[in-house]
């Protein structure tokens, strides 16, 4: 087999990947095409891109590869249907004609989608966590490492403990559905009013306004965890078995009244409920860590799952050196289950399984690993708008953004391939100065439309990372959460509580400081990022910061940008400043705005 493509879908955030001779040539999400968020239909575009990247047509694949057993999730789900029977009947009638249709014979959907691949080519499946935990292991700079994958629910796992060792897999221990740290977590997602699968991230934001006050609520009435950190849901306060909800009344009662409804004003109840959980995911991923470590012998942990994307849990573990190193998987979710579902096949087929070769920092290539285009197809987007706009060459333009930062300017930047997985980091971005007081929240209400409590990551040199946090380790894919240094901080504000902690002042670099101290960082290396590592160094020299927001570049509702069309509708509908796009610097009040409109329908996030 030389050329394996990688597939997720129909479940959330469908993807494809592709290998070729074992090297990972391309990967991207259907949403960043379709610019449907999170969209879960079968990665026709995603393939389509994957294909040309590598100059393959579908005839041209050894083999493709699903991401899970459709037929072992189906008797998951009747299993647990004929469980709570007939507490699931209004459900159940909803859920079996996609698995009646296109899921259940998936082999059989993925050659209808793929007409031209060849009948010698086999539609192989992986288990879901073995694709998580070969996307965390396989692509990372370790001979052998421990592995820890944690999500809502594959077919039955929903946590694995294994270990990886050079071209080899093996799954220790798992705990099973409907057990589940992942559901856990999105119960109270939707409890506080966000989606979920996609909302998750808004909850460990808005985390930190909050006390812990239902802690011991949860200890003592909706799980039973254990030292090694396995845990027992007690179902008697969910209901995702029964309906399409989450939880239930008796889940309201406990937290002192009814869940949240989108879009309505976030009360003191709700901040407190978020941390309380968030405390308690932190304890649930500690204990885990510390058991793999215990378990495995091993000094080094790959990571990937939804659960992995928690940046906040990531950063207890390094900070409490449960494990010397630790490296995750950028696209720890669903979407970067089509790459290790490529990945397993080519190291691990019986019939022929792949050697592999360790690469550093990692092989993922710093996740750029989706479409870049032309300063011609740039250009000719640019022409067919309207568009007002200035051709220079690199030097120059790294000079005349830096220098647009340094005036407080918001700056959409797009460069080079797209990256794969949830974080923008300084390829499709919007950059802004970390040092202004007021950048959060113009960001926030003016450019992304988004809720005020949302906390914006830092991008920052490697080399001078250590001065601006506590962070000992390089951090590259945005995955974890670390103090802002002592140096940086400033006089301790009055007390506040709630969304006034907003307004105080708390270090050197206010923008991307968040109430708690802290801050989701990426540090920027030149070998790994050449460009944003330059406009990083720039702005240093002009300012004495090596700091800049570095925030996705979309608003509320919209995958984040892909192509030069995407990024400049979306540039045209914000209040952004300027927008650097291949060689092109282009101001906003300068455009022809009548008649530019959004590519995409937003929908609640």
């Amino acid at each position: 087999m030389r050329h394996i493509l990688g597939i997720s879908a129909y479940y959330h955030d469908s993807a494809a990947a592709l290998l070729s001779e074992g090297k990972i040539v391309a990967a991207a999400q259907e949403e960043r095409f379709s610019r449907k968020k999170n969209d879960e239909r079968f990665p026709r575009h995603a393939t389509a891109f994957c294909l040309k990247r590598a100059g393959l047509q579908e005839a041209d694949l050894d083999a493709v590869v699903f991401y899970d057993k459709p037929i072992v999730k189906f008797t998951r789900l009747l299993e647990s249907y004929l469980a709570v029977a007939p507490g699931g009947w209004t459900t159940f009638p909803r859920v079996l004609p996609s698995w009646l249709g296109e899921k259940l014979n998936l082999r059989g959907t993925i050659r209808y989608e793929m007409p031209d691949l060849r009948a010698d080519a086999p539609v192989l499946f992986t288990e879901h966590h073995q694709a998580h935990a070969a996307s965390a292991f396989f692509p990372s700079p370790f001979e052998e490492s421990a592995i820890l994958t944690v999500d809502g629910v594959g077919e039955w796992a929903t946590t694995t403990l294994g270990i990886g060792r050079g071209n080899e897999l093996e799954i220790l221990q798992e705990l099973r559905f409907p057990h589940s740290l992942g559901l856990l977590y999105s119960a109270f997602t939707a409890y506080c009013g966000f989606r979920i699968n996609s909302g998750e991230y808004k909850l460990m934001g808005l985390a930190p306004y909050g006390e812990p006050k239902y802690v011991e609520a949860i200890h003592e009435n909706l799980i039973d965890l254990k030292e090694d950190g396995s845990l027992r849901l007690n179902l008697d306060y969910f209901h995702f078995l029964r309906g399409m909800r989450m939880t239930n009344s008796k889940f309201d009662a406990l937290l002192g009244g009814p869940r949240r409804l989108p879009e309505t004003a976030m009360e003191q109840r709700y901040m407190d409920v978020a941390r309380s959980i968030q405390v308690v995911t932190e304890e649930v991923i500690l204990r885990l860590a510390r058991h793999t470590r215990k378990l495995t012998g091993l000094s080094r942990l790959c990571m990937a799952g939804g659960v992995a994307l928690n940046c906040v849990a990531n950063g207890k573990i390094l900070r409490e050196k449960i494990f010397e190193d630790i490296w995750i998987q950028p696209a720890a979710g669903d979407a970067g289950g089509a790459l290790g579902a490529a990945l397993a096949v080519w190291h691990m087929r019986e019939e022929a399984p792949q050697p592999r070769t360790v690469q550093f920092p990692d092989s993922m290539q710093g996740a750029f690993l989706g479409p870049e285009f032309s300063d011609a197809e740039i250009e000719a987007v640019l022409r067919s708008h309207n568009a007002v706009y200035r051709k220079l060459d690199s030097s120059e333009l790294i000079d005349e953004v830096a220098d647009l930062l340094a005036q407080g300017n918001i700056v959409g930047w797009v460069q080079g391939r797209m990256e794969f997985g949830p974080r923008a980091l300084g390829h499709r971005s919007i950059l802004g100065d970390p040092r202004s007081a007021k950048m959060q929240s113009l960001l926030n209400l003016k450019v992304k439309f988004r809720e005020s409590f949302r906390p914006f990551a830092p991008a920052v040199l490697l080399d001078r990372a250590a001065e601006y946090f506590e962070l000992d380790s390089a951090s590259p894919y945005m995955l974890m959460v670390a103090p802002i240094h002592p140096n940086q901080r400033l006089e301790l504000p009055p007390p506040a509580t709630g969304l006034e902690r907003l307004k105080q002042l708390r270090s050197t670099i206010p923008a991307v400081t968040h109430v708690d101290d802290s801050a989701r960082v990426q540090t920027v290396s030149a070998g790994q990022n050449p460009h944003f590592h330059a406009i990083l160094k720039r702005f240093d020299e002009r300012t004495g910061c090596p700091v800049l927001i570095n925030t996705s570049f979309n608003v509320r509702g919209e995958p984040v940008v892909c192509s030069p069309d995407d990024a400049y509708r979306c540039f045209c509908n914000t209040e952004m400043d300027n927008l650097a796009i291949g060689s092109f610097l282009l101001e906003r009040s300068a455009q022809p705005h009548e008649g530019v409109k959004h590519s995409f329908h937003p929908v609640p996030d």
